[in-house]
């Protein structure tokens, strides 16, 4: 919804600045900027520090030639002051040095012709002085991080047509304050911290077409004389704290085009007069506490572009609510967003009518039977999500008809049958795969060549094999491969290292895969931020330890068959916080370098042929939190350095042959120990109290 309102109100600003009579550069200015109000500007420019040298064109004697400056071409007066940061990008390197920073002077009053003020994204003290400049009609000073409260004199700009106060750190009562700008047909007090009760004067301001009261701490319930705004066409309360009904009257604002409620604590039914705002694009209820039916005055929307009605608590079937054959919603509906309610029953067949939709997320609902065969005539369908539910039957071959579709997810479900490759026909826009957790069988050809290129593809709990799919080889910007319990049995082909470099998250557990680890000898370290994980546990893997990325962060090589030892270049993995080695028949001694893996949280070597002495140099290891060394061949006494370890939670040495007495340290130093296994040594002495 933000892509759109912003776009709506930079409509409206351009409408404003349109309206104003003057010209901003002096080669169509007929007459010099008046010298008391180049004099003031001066005083302005002197109050203020400007590191990036902005107001460097702030010479010589015609001011209406500076950049920022406009004067009216009859009258020679200062019209029109904006001087907001050109460097939009909060994140950018250019942010902060091109602000203006310092104390607004008091001799911006001698412009007493501004229609135009524009100070917003620089660092500035606004004064109370602003309210007395009577010829505004235009305000910005969003992000412009001044005084805690809106200065009490605002509300004499009773020309004033345009007022943002976005993005600083506002709050306090506005009440008198707004209820006084009859003019005002923009407001935005977006992302600042105002905690009043709902504001009853906006119902005063009849010239409204835009409100942007979000990311607030309004609270209490709606006011229903809001409904008497007839001229507003963006309404947007998101994120805030309001709460109750939404008020029957809402369905007076006929000229509603973006309504967004979302994020509040709303509840109780959605009145059917909403389904009087005939003029609505986009609507937003996700996230309250809605626990009713969607009302059917809803499909009477017929410019409806977006609904999301996600994350509430709504009942009842989408065949007696949404896109009835009766209404006309499915004829401009592009985004249906339901997921996190309790809708149920059978989805409808008439969802193919909607021929525009893009997005259809229904996931996490109660919704049972088989998915319409229908869905595969929404030939603008891009992401379909129906993850969650109780879905079953086959999975209907028409879906391979969409060829715009960009994201599938029918995991979790209860999904029967054989996947083919007409399931894939022309899905040639496909980049996200989800069909874990469904009794699947995927069936293709090893010549299989797919239309598609995969980012992400979960297949876990699918019957894939018992070979290795080929046609993953043709998948180059594979990021997530979860083919874990998908009955594979076979070693792992050599191509596969093609693509295993670019995984992040590769799990191929549970399955009877053979032979050697896969080795990744020629992956480069990724300047990205996500570090890899490997799941590789209970398979068949045999042999050494292969070499791994340098930027793996999880790796559970658990319930195998490897052998040899633990190699040191395992000390060169700097990233790693998880290890699991359990369940294998890995020899030799844990390796001293290890300490250098300083980021390592969980250790766990259970149940191999490992012997010697714990390292002292463990001790360093100040975050691990699990140390697992039970069932193996570990003997002589805990060294003293494993007191440094005061986050240890658990600590499992059982059935080893460790010979020490049980030190008191364990229990004085290790405040953070919850498990302690220490059974099946050669522990001797007393137990520390």
């Amino acid at each position: 919804m933000g892509t759109t309102s912003s776009a709506l109100m930079m409509l409206f600003a351009l409408f404003f600045i349109e309206r104003l009579e003057f010209i901003c550069s002096s080669t169509n200015s007929n007459v010099s900027c008046i010298a008391s109000e180049r004099e003031a500007l001066m005083k302005f420019k002197g109050n203020l520090t400007d590191e990036a040298n902005r107001l460097s064109t702030w010479v010589g004697e015609d001011c209406c030639t500076w950049k920022g400056v406009g004067c009216s071409n009859k009258t020679g007066h200062v019209v029109k002051l904006d001087l907001r940061n050109p460097n939009l990008d909060s994140y950018g390197p250019n942010f902060e040095m091109n602000k203006l920073r310092g104390q607004i002077s008091p001799s911006l009053l001698d412009l007493n012709h501004l229609h135009y003020l524009d100070l917003s994204m620089n660092d500035m003290q606004i004064s109370n002085s602003l309210g007395s400049l009577k010829s505004l009609r235009y305000l910005d000073l969003s992000g412009s991080i001044f005084d805690a409260t809106i200065p009490h004199n605002l509300g004499n700009l009773s020309r004033l047509q345009y007022l943002n106060l976005s993005n600083n750190y506002l709050s306090g009562p506005i009440l008198d304050t707004l209820g006084r700008l009859t003019s005002l047909t923009v407001l935005d007090l977006s992302y600042d911290t105002f905690n009043d009760s709902m504001l009853y004067s906006l119902c005063n301001l009849s010239n409204l077409i835009h409100i942007d009261l979000s990311f607030n701490r309004y609270g209490g319930a709606m006011p229903h004389c809001l409904g008497n705004l007839a001229s507003l066409s963006i309404l947007r309360l998101n994120s805030n704290y309001l709460q109750g009904p939404i008020p029957s009257e809402m369905g007076n604002m006929t000229q509603l085009k973006d309504l967004d409620l979302s994020q509040n604590q709303f509840e109780g039914p959605i009145p059917s007069e909403m389904g009087n705002m005939t003029q609505l694009t986009e609507l937003d209820l996700s996230s309250n506490a809605f626990a009713c039916e969607i009302p059917n005055s809803m499909r009477n929307l017929c410019n409806l572009r977006v609904l999301d009605l996600s994350y509430n608590m709504f009942t009842g079937k989408l065949s007696t609510s949404i896109g009835s054959p009766f209404g006309c919603i499915h004829n401009s509906l592009e985004d249906l967003l339901l997921s996190s309610n309790k809708l149920s029953g059978g989805l409808p067949n008439h969802l193919g009518e909607f021929k525009k939709i893009e997005r259809l997320i229904i996931s996490r609902n109660s919704f049972y039977g088989p998915l319409p065969s229908s869905l595969g005539r929404l030939s603008y369908l891009r992401e379909l999500d129906t993850r969650d539910n109780q879905l079953n039957g086959s999975i209907p071959i028409s879906l391979g008809q969409l060829s715009k579709l960009e994201y599938l997810d029918l995991s979790n479900n209860s999904f029967v049958g054989t996947v083919f490759e007409l399931h894939f026909a022309k899905l040639k826009s496909l980049n996200e795969l989800y069909l874990h957790s469904n009794s699947l069988v995927l069936n293709v050809t090893s010549q299989w060549v797919p239309p598609f290129q995969l980012q992400v593809i979960r297949l876990a709990s699918v019957k894939v094999g018992p070979q290795f799919p080929q046609w993953l080889e043709t998948q180059k910007n594979v990021t997530v491969l979860d083919m874990s319990n998908a009955s594979i049995s076979v070693v792992i082909p050599d191509w596969f290292e093609s693509i295993y470099c670019g995984i992040v998250a590769l799990d191929l557990s549970n399955n009877q895969i053979k032979g050697k680890l896969p080795i990744c000898q020629k992956c480069k370290y990724r300047s990205s931020a996500i570090d890899r994980w490997l799941y590789l546990s209970s398979n068949r893997f045999e042999g050494p330890l292969t070499p791994l990325p340098s930027d793996v962060y999880l790796l559970d090589l658990s319930n195998n068959q490897l052998t040899g030892v633990i190699p040191v270049s395992l000390c060169k993995v700097k990233n790693i916080a998880y290890i699991k080695f359990s369940n294998n028949q890995l020899s030799g001694r844990i390796p001293p370098c290890l300490w250098q893996l300083d980021h390592l949280f969980v250790l766990d070597l259970t149940n191999n042929s490992l012997y010697g002495e714990i390292p002292s140099s463990l001790g360093s290891l100040q975050f691990l939190n699990s140390l697992h060394l039970r069932k193996n061949r570990f003997h002589g006494k805990l060294p003293l350095s494993l007191q440094n370890l005061t986050f240890l939670f658990t600590i499992d040495l059982g059935e080893n042959v460790f010979a020490d007495n049980i030190t008191s340290w364990i229990g004085y130093n290790l405040t953070n120990l919850r498990f302690l296994n220490l059974q099946s040594n050669n522990f001797y002495g007393d137990i520390p109290p």
